[in-house]
Order: structure tokens, then sequence, then C-alpha cells
């Protein structure tokens, strides 16, 4: 058996840079689709998964502007496509993160399955539940989600039956540009949770209650230019 001999005791010092969270970073590259202005996002990490949500936006039409150091500039408010295709989602679940925005800005929005995930299985059904409270028509046709909101969404009281991060974050996403209030129970508590709804935040968005397990929601017309960094990766920072 290998081991660590570790001598002590002895005092850690020093920095070390820590990369940007990709937990954060995915759904905020999908949050970024409500903008009607230009977004900077900062600190993005170098990830597969990453890359293959830049090429979904792309792939929806959005201005992309992508610097050395990955940082990007986006601009979701002239996009002509609401389609997010099986061969660019296969690999990635959080692909399903555009459903929300998409859905809230654009009235319309289709994605395919991600791998591997059925309604039931990972707790898909409870994006698709908390959409429908929101007023969203949603059906489900050769693999794909079809939603549609042709007059808006409207604010709603949604209590989450299990907690669930991507759950709490489409509807959170969704309920943005809902007419009225909402306000969502038992929502994850999680701190990419907590760097989503401040990104939202920063673009205009009225919530309440972040990083506790309801968030209150003010629906608002629009929401604009934003510039922000990602939070560092926990999970990096502690290995």
């Amino acid at each position: 058996m290998e081991k660590l001999l570790i001598s002590g005791p002895s005092r850690l010092h020093g920095e070390v840079r820590v990369s940007g969270s990709k937990n954060s970073a995915l759904p905020i590259l999908a949050a970024s689709l409500l903008s009607e202005g230009r977004v900077l996002v900062r600190n993005l990490p170098h990830l597969n998964d990453i890359t293959t949500m830049i090429d979904l936006l792309n792939c929806l039409g959005v201005e992309l502007m992508i610097d050395e150091k990955l940082g990007i500039e986006i601009c979701a408010a002239n996009i002509q496509e609401y389609t997010a295709p099986y061969d660019l989602v296969k690999t990635m679940r959080a692909s399903i993160l555009v459903l929300g925005p998409l859905l809230a800005h654009f009235g319309q929005a289709r994605v395919s399955f991600p791998g591997g995930c059925a309604i039931g299985s990972r707790p898909i059904d409870l994006h698709l539940r908390g959409l429908e409270a929101l007023g969203a028509e949603i059906s489900v046709d050769g693999g794909y989600i079809e939603a549609k909101a042709p007059n808006g969404l409207q604010g709603a009281h949604i209590f989450m039956d299990k907690v669930t991060v991507g759950g709490t974050e489409n509807i959170l996403m969704a309920a943005s540009l809902a007419k009225g209030r909402s306000v969502i129970e038992n929502a994850a508590r999680e701190p990419e949770v907590v760097d989503l709804a401040n990104f939202m935040v920063a673009m205009g968005a009225k919530i309440e209650g972040i990083g506790s397990d309801t968030l209150i929601v003010d629906g608002v017309e629009k929401l604009g230019d934003a510039d922000f960094s990602v939070m560092p990766d926990r999970i990096e920072a502690g290995t």
C-alpha cells in the first residue's frame, strides 16, 4: 500500500490560484441568455464542459468574443434559434439549464435530453414541473423537451419536492422574467446557486433570500449588462 508520511506540526502559508468553478460557470453562461445587453463573464475554467456550453451558445446564434484568458463577452439579444441539439448536449447534462432562460426570454425552447437522462432519473421532472407552474406549456417529442410560453411566464409559488441544484437554477432563471412574484421553497443553497443569483442581480434581477432555502423573485421586464467573475472552485481549493 502506498503511504503519505507527513511530519508536523507546520504552518501553511502562501497563495495558490484556484480555477473558476465549473458548476457555477455553466449556469452563469446559460443565464446570459436572459440578458438584452452585453455580459462579460470572467474566470471561466479551461474544461471541456465549458467549451461545450460555449459551442451551444454559438449554435443558438449568441454573439461571442473570447479573450486569451477565457473571459467571454456575450450578447444574446438577437438570437433566432431556440433548439439545443442532441449532438452538442449528449455529453453535458448541464445543457438542460438553457431551457428556463430561452423560455423566459424568447417564449420558446427545444432542448434535447442530455446523455443518459430521462424523466424520473435525475430530477429533470422537477425542472419541468416548476416551469409548468410558471405557465409553460411543455411536451416531450422525439427525445426533445419542447416548451412554450406565448403569453410570457407568470409568477408562482413553487415548492421543490426534492432539493435539486439544477432545478432551482432553471426555475430561478425563468422566474426572473416572469410577470409578478415567484417564491421557490426548499431551494438548493449551494454556493454555486448563490453565485448564479448574484450574477443575475448584477444583470438587474430582483431576488431576495439568496443563500437560504426560500428564494423570492420579483420578475422584471428585461435584464441588461453585467461584468462578473465566476467564484473559485471550492472542490479544487479543498484538494
